[in-house]
């Protein structure tokens, strides 16, 4: 009777523990070999294609958790998470927030993995050319540049854009960049 027991305890167990359904992306890569292993590579390529797309959707969604809380008195609208918006660059991942007091905003946009990244880490990755934009400073080992309009940019591990923008004064804006995780960025 115990070996019974214990061998229907293992057998629910097993059950319980396995995954009840493959998700979305899974789906689409097995659809994907399937496909390919059929000779269907057009439609091999359209499951593949969907499944990157989700995969960045979920990066995205991942970029969404560095935007900082807002601080008392004001309040935050979340923007675009999307990896649709940056299509037109190469993909990548977007997260976007608006942090609102009085009339006073500060909007902080994440990018991430993209070709317009790439194309701006010429400048925020050299000091000289960041000095033309503004001041130049830094927050541990992590440089940035407050420009003459007083927004913050900087480039985290040579592929993470921070831009911390809007009508806010100038030590709005650095405050909210003092609180996004840049450590944690880096790793993303």
């Amino acid at each position: 009777m115990f070996r019974s027991t214990a061998l229907g305890l293992a057998a629910f167990l097993c059950l319980v523990s396995a995954p009840s359904a493959a998700d979305d992306i899974e789906t689409a890569l097995e659809a994907a070999l399937e496909a390919y292993r059929a000779g269907d590579i057009a439609r091999a390529r359209e499951e593949v294609d969907f499944a990157a797309t989700l995969i960045g959707q979920l990066k995205a969604e991942g970029l969404q958790s560095f935007l900082p809380a807002p601080f008392d008195g004001w309040t935050r609208e979340a923007g675009d998470t999307s990896s649709q918006a940056l299509a037109g660059f190469g993909g990548g991942a977007v997260a976007t927030a608006e942090y609102r007091s009085g009339g006073e905003s500060v909007e902080i946009t994440l990018m991430a993995d993209n070709q317009l990244v790439a194309s701006m880490a010429v400048m925020l990755s050299n000091t000289a050319l960041m000095s033309s934009m503004g001041q130049v400073k830094r927050r541990g080992r992590q440089t940035y540049v407050v420009t003459h309009e007083g927004d913050v940019q900087a480039l985290v591990d040579g592929r993470v854009m921070v831009q911390v923008t809007g009508s806010a004064a100038r030590a709005s804006k650095e405050a909210y960049f003092d609180l996004i995780d840049i450590e944690g960025l880096g790793e993303f």
